[in-house]
């Protein structure tokens, strides 16, 4: 067969965003602030930014030829790209369970939401905040409730002492403090 007649992808389409895996029978947890800012970024996407783009599609289209187009093709590559995160946004936001960190406000046992201080092995100490999968950022000290430290980390308590498991080697960590968010007034 002619390679004219064969469809070639710009790799927009062939990698669909896949979803973070959750542990058997695990549930999407998520804050109610994480929550929140997925919903933001999916209603901007659907009432702003792609009622935009359509319109420079629109508008480009209309210019004759579509195959030098610069603005109408750029325009129908973001388009996709915009479609394919209101999907991925829409079907995280249906397995969402909002879990409220703040009602275990006092507590020194670690759940989900928890901001955990532990010091490891080589004296390192650390912070981090257990999150959801889709709002966790590493670069900000959080991570995901299914990462190998916050699993290590989930039901211990201050003064627990711990092994995490690494692919090197096995750590020997101490939970110094377990802090949780205020619960807002009523």
């Amino acid at each position: 067969m002619s390679k004219a007649f064969t469809k070639e992808s710009d790799g927009a389409d062939d990698d669909e965003l896949q979803l973070p895996a959750l542990p058997a029978g695990g549930k999407n947890y998520i804050t109610p602030q994480g929550f929140a800012t997925l919903r933001d970024e999916l209603l901007d996407l659907i009432d702003n930014e792609r009622p935009k783009i359509v319109e420079i599609v629109h508008w480009a289209a209309s210019n004759g030829d579509r195959s030098e187009n610069g603005d109408y093709l750029y325009g129908k590559k973001r388009l996709r790209e915009i479609d394919r995160r209101i999907r991925f946004l829409t079907k995280r936001l249906e397995i969402a369970e909002v879990t409220d960190p703040s009602l275990h406000h006092g507590n020194e046992q670690i759940f989900f939401g928890a901001t955990v201080t532990y010091v490891d092995d080589q004296d390192v100490e650390r912070t981090i905040t257990i999150k959801g999968i889709d709002e966790s950022n590493s670069a900000a000290g959080e991570v995901s409730w299914i990462s190998p430290i916050a699993r290590t980390l989930l039901k211990a308590r201050e003064g627990d002492e711990l092994k995490l498991v690494m692919p090197d080697r096995v750590c020997d960590i101490e939970v110094l403090r377990v802090q949780y968010p205020a619960p807002l007034p009523t």
